[in-house]
């Protein structure tokens, strides 16, 4: 009976779209906000083989696409530039960094979105 109740919670949350964080949000809804993120110059520094950044890009699932991306690997001098102490960064347009995994709820509060 125990399983049961169990595999039950997990489909309720499996609908609800629940991401790794706990923020409850739509696929429309990433795709403004990673729209958004771009819109306002932040930038996202990282690395191809960095496990907190799969992490991280797998927070916004396919809305990934929309987040400006830059791969410290196959961009080394872009990356650089931001003098970033680690994977990942996320570069706020006045130059603040956000050092490592961010949760959306987070990224929405320093990116300003949840005041638009």
């Amino acid at each position: 009976m125990k399983y049961v109740y169990l595999l039950g919670v997990v489909a309720i949350l499996l609908i609800a779209g629940c991401t790794p964080t706990g923020d409850v949000v739509l696929e429309n809804d990433l795709d403004d906000f990673a729209k958004y993120l771009t819109e306002q110059g932040v930038v996202m520094v990282g690395a191809e083989w960095c496990g907190h950044c799969q992490n991280q890009k797998a927070m916004f699932g396919d809305s990934f696409q929309y987040v400006t991306f830059v791969d410290a690997d196959l961009q080394a001098e872009l990356a650089a530039s931001y003098g970033v102490p680690g994977y990942p960064t996320w570069i706020l347009p006045d130059g603040t960094q956000l050092i490592g995994e961010q949760s959306l709820d987070s990224l929405k509060e320093a990116s300003g979105y949840n005041e638009q």
